[in-house]
């Protein structure tokens, strides 16, 4: 894994005038249903991070590069399961990663768009949910703007790491404690608002659905 990461990563490097299409077509790649179980792709984005720190690649193209290649394989992968049908999740190699699907389930069940947005950042669970959103036909729309709106966050998300251990530090130690303060406090705050709308979203989205088999009940019953 490490030796194919190391070649990806000089590639990209020594092809810099394609290096955000070539990165666009990794994350693509390593974002399909069967191959995202396999490889992952933070490694790739976390040492691209590091190229971006040394001033050899842009930031804002390999963020954008990486999110829209993510964002197209979840879509392919959510059209193969709408295709495929649920039996997939039986064959080869789904079936050696039951655990995994049957979490996805679960979750995907509970959250819906939430399970698409998160899952990008969890192993296995990055694949197989966007799967089950084509099985089970999640709103198109709905999976879309999950998906996008993920795969921007994950791309800068996998690639900061990488810049901060190149070049980030240095400046981080210059930070006097009421920065680093303030940073934390102003990251946490971020984080509790995202993750509060998100599941407010997703009570006010279950609290629709209720009341949308109650009127239905109500109607059969007269």
């Amino acid at each position: 894994m490490g030796d194919l990461v190391d070649q990806i990563v000089a590639w990209i490097s020594a092809h810099q005038d394609i290096a955000g299409p070539a990165l666009g077509g990794v994350c693509l790649f390593l974002c399909l249903g069967v191959v995202g179980i396999l490889i992952t792709a933070p490694p790739v984005l976390m040492a691209v991070g590091g190229l971006v720190a040394a001033g050899s690649l842009d930031a804002v193209t390999m963020v954008t590069w990486a999110a829209l290649g993510g964002a197209l394989g979840f879509v392919i992968t959510y059209w193969a399961g709408r295709w495929l049908g649920p039996g997939v999740v039986h064959r080869w190699p789904l079936r050696n990663y039951r655990r995994a699907v049957a979490r996805s389930r679960l979750l995907f069940r509970r959250y819906a768009s939430l399970a698409v947005f998160f899952c990008r950042f969890f192993g296995p669970l990055r694949c197989t949910v966007p799967l089950l959103a084509g099985i089970t036909g999640m709103n198109q729309r709905r999976f879309l703007i999950a998906n996008i709106a993920s795969a921007f966050v994950w791309a800068f998300a996998f690639m900061a790491p990488g810049w901060v251990a190149v070049r980030g530090m240095a400046e981080l130690e210059a930070l006097g404690e009421a920065h680093w303060l303030s940073l934390t406090v102003a990251g946490l705050a971020l984080v509790t608002i995202v993750v509060a709308l998100g599941f407010k979203f997703q009570r006010a989205r279950l609290e629709r659905q209720r009341l949308r088999r109650r009127r239905i009940a109500a109607r059969r019953q007269a």
